[in-house]
């Protein structure tokens, strides 16, 4: 699948208040179309290039795109960070009224509430996991753009400029895949694998797994909400960093199996 159909897919997939924060690949895409061949950029004394309109439209937009992409997923990183801490706080006050050990113990509420946490759980923790593909596909989204625009114009912009993406906020995802281990542990130690709650979801978790295994991405992603969401940029993800012939200096590392199976198995 091209990247260009493969993101437009990732947008419709996600949640519909992120579609407008991804990388504007067909706007990029046409001005690198505009871009004569035979005409690459011209330098000054100094060393600095000499753009021509659509090669200065062209990184005008970038620039503009990285400074999008950083400003949303600040934002959303700290939004994760205070509600990973209400979520531990509220875990913590249930159990301390609630409990079986609690000052109010009451099975009956302890079970409502954990029902309700254990959603709000999954829901957090597919946010997490759509934001670390964000940053993932917009990252190959700039690559690729860049590898085009230096293919048509003979210029070398895509390797200082990638240089310059590493250094960007929205591409430092430990804080989040941080956040995402600490959940994943909450998860394990509140819902025990064999839990009767899981049993909805099994199904589904199995076939994506097998999918994956055969490297078989053309599915169709059935269920609703958070979970559709997480799994299907969970197969974007496995997809985008898997070595191919392809596989370059500016390529994402090829994701663990192992890692793939830890977070649909987390969203039970």
């Amino acid at each position: 699948m091209k990247f260009g159909k493969r993101l437009n897919q990732q947008i419709q997939e996600t949640l519909p208040e992120w579609r407008d924060k991804f990388l504007c690949y067909k706007e990029l895409k046409k001005l690198v179309r505009l871009i004569s061949s035979s005409t690459p950029g011209n330098l000054l004394n100094g060393g600095s290039p000499v753009y021509g309109k659509p090669e200065s439209e062209f990184v005008f937009l970038l620039n503009n795109q990285i400074d999008k992409f950083n400003t949303f997923f600040m934002e959303k990183e700290e939004d994760f960070i205070i509600r990973h801490k209400e979520l531990q706080q509220r875990i913590h006050r249930v159990q301390n009224i609630w409990g079986p050990n609690g000052s109010h113990a009451s099975e009956s509420y302890y079970k409502e509430e954990i029902g309700m946490i254990r959603k709000d759980i999954v829901n957090f923790h597919g946010e997490m996991v759509l934001l670390i593909n964000y940053s993932n596909i917009n990252y190959t989204g700039l690559a690729k753009i860049l590898k085009k625009y230096d293919k048509r114009t003979g210029s070398l912009l895509r390797l200082p400029f990638i240089q310059k993406v590493l250094e960007q906020p929205f591409f430092t995802t430990d804080l989040i895949s941080k956040l995402i281990k600490e959940l994943e542990t909450t998860i394990d130690a509140m819902f025990p694998a064999g839990d009767a709650s899981y049993h909805e979801d099994e199904q589904l978790l199995e076939e994506s797994r097998k999918k994956i295994r055969e490297n078989n991405y053309e599915i169709v992603i059935m269920g609703e909400g958070i979970f559709r969401n997480t799994v299907a940029a969970l197969l974007t993800v496995q997809q985008i960093r898997t070595g191919s012939s392809t596989y370059s200096q500016f390529s994402l590392p090829p994701v663990n199996l192992s890692d793939s199976e830890l977070i649909l198995q987390s969203t039970q």
